[in-house]
């Protein structure tokens, strides 16, 4: 039986004001009084469930839990899998044109990711599944042919072609090892129109990131993405050599954004803008018949009480990359030790990522991740070991230090200065990003390595992390939704 979703945690009580003299009149005291109501009315739950009650009819229907036996045993929290399919029956031809959504579906899932709802509703887990992944799906009537196949081996995201959301379910079930509570499938039109619904999502990137197949094309900084631009962004795969990795990343930082953006906006507070919302998000979605309104409603009650540290996202760690299997092609093999001690910590509801302190200040996103910018650090002050200590606080935040801390071959500075070969320049700006107030200073032929003199006026050394940290064989690399969203 599929656990109930718990109510949130009670609101921490103020202290109680006294009475105003005059009660105010006019518009602006009309407007508190309708934000109080609205407050109220979603509180009281017999009135939030009767607001959204009629988004179920809005709701496509499927059955992916029809027989199966021998399921996982349930553990504590709630599991979603989260399918993304290239459906765009719906969206109009100028749409298609202008986000490069030509051509005909493949009828596969282009995006699975398993959601974990943590038991006292204070956490979730998003794992992206890679849909090139290894798989071996287990003997099923095939969707399309109608005939009786055997077990064989597949790429993950084949298996809806074949067998639907049942043998998605089944697959997936099978390779991790947890149980499944709810299935929800969203295509390209209720992706699109979800976006839109909450008035755009921000995305930030320290480089520019172009993609000719999608179209995407956003400038360095901060950029509001309306659906179909959304929509390119979670799609792109040929912005740099990370493909498909790079775009579960991307993927997982626009999740992020949107939990962020609905949490923050307003939308769970106001029930009549709640319902239009989940009316747009729901309306081209598919999910399992359990999932009912009621499901709804107390999850937006219990994301009330997100933050974006709230959230966590990673990926299931990789072993091969790149493995050719006969009839199916290129697949990636999962870490046979990392991705069973992830499905574990899901199944026994512990977090994936580290939490940092509040206190803790947040990294500074670079655009070349630290360990592959090359650091020679030398003494430019007068004070003792101060070459040492910077040398080490900058490999401790991931840099690639080099040989051992000498003095400085230019003198004594006043400011830190940071001689790099203009070739690199990319790795020397990701550099300077961890010395505040360092003096880039290009050096022709000087090679990768990055020579810092530290200067009398250092201060501290600035934690950093790649924006795309890269998946390292065997290693789990989680991030927290803060770590995910514009600073």
């Amino acid at each position: 039986m599929t656990a109930p979703f718990r109510s949130p945690r009670p609101a921490r009580r103020r202290a109680a004001r006294p009475a105003a003299r005059r009660r105010p009149s006019g518009p602006r005291w009309g407007l508190r009084i309708g934000a109080v109501t609205s407050a109220l009315l979603l509180a009281a739950s017999g009135v939030g469930h009767a607001m959204v009650t009629g988004v179920e009819s809005g709701i496509g229907r499927v059955d992916p839990f029809k027989g199966m036996s021998n399921r996982p045993g349930g553990g504590d929290g709630l599991n979603f899998l989260v399918v993304g399919t290239d459906g765009r029956d719906k969206l109009t031809e100028g749409e298609k044109r202008k986000y490069h959504l030509g051509g005909a579906p493949c009828h596969c899932t282009d995006t699975l990711m398993l959601v974990h709802l943590s038991a006292d509703r204070d956490r979730a887990s998003v794992i992206s599944l890679p849909r090139d992944s290894y798989a071996e799906v287990p003997a099923h009537l095939d969707a399309v042919t109608g005939t009786q196949r055997a077990k064989h081996p597949i790429k993950l995201n084949a298996a809806y072609a074949e067998g639907g959301p049942n043998l998605t379910v089944r697959t997936v079930e099978h390779m991790t090892g947890v149980h499944i509570d709810h299935y929800l499938e969203v295509d390209f039109t209720s992706f699109m129109r979800s976006v839109d619904a909450v008035g755009g999502v921000e995305i930030c990137t320290v480089r520019r990131l172009r993609d000719s197949y999608t179209g995407l094309d956003l400038p360095v900084g901060k950029s509001r993405l309306n659906g179909g631009q959304a929509l390119q962004y979670v799609r792109s795969r040929h912005i740099d050599g990370s493909a498909d990795l790079g775009r579960m990343q991307r993927q997982q930082r626009f999740l992020a954004a949107l939990i962020h953006k609905i949490t923050s906006s307003g939308v769970l507070m106001n029930p009549i803008r709640f319902k239009d919302v989940a009316d747009t998000m729901l309306g081209s979605v598919r999910a399992d018949s359990g999932f009912r309104a009621n499901d709804l409603v107390d999850l937006g009650q219990a994301m009330r009480g997100f933050s974006p540290s709230s959230s966590e996202f990673t990926s299931v760690p990789l072993g091969d990359l790149a493995q050719p299997v006969p009839g199916v092609g290129s697949t990636v093999r999962w870490d046979p030790v990392q991705a069973p001690k992830l499905f574990q910590a899901i199944r026994e509801d512990k977090p994936i990522a580290v939490h940092r302190a509040r206190k803790d200040p947040r990294a500074t996103v670079v655009d070349v991740p630290p360990g592959q910018v090359q650091v020679q650090v030398n003494n430019g002050s007068d004070r003792a070991g101060l070459g040492a200590t910077v040398a080490g606080e900058l490999h401790a935040t991931g840099f690639a230090t080099t040989a051992t801390p000498g003095n400085s071959t230019i003198g004594k500075v006043t400011r830190t200065v940071i001689a790099y070969d203009p070739r690199w320049d990319r790795s020397a700006r990701s550099l300077a990003a961890a010395l505040p107030g360092a003096e880039l200073r290009p050096v022709a032929g000087q090679g990768p390595v990055m020579q810092v003199t530290v200067g009398q006026g250092h201060r501290a050394v600035r934690r950093v992390r790649a924006e795309e940290p890269p998946q390292t064989p065997g290693g789990i690399s989680a991030i927290t939704g803060d770590e995910a969203v514009c600073p």
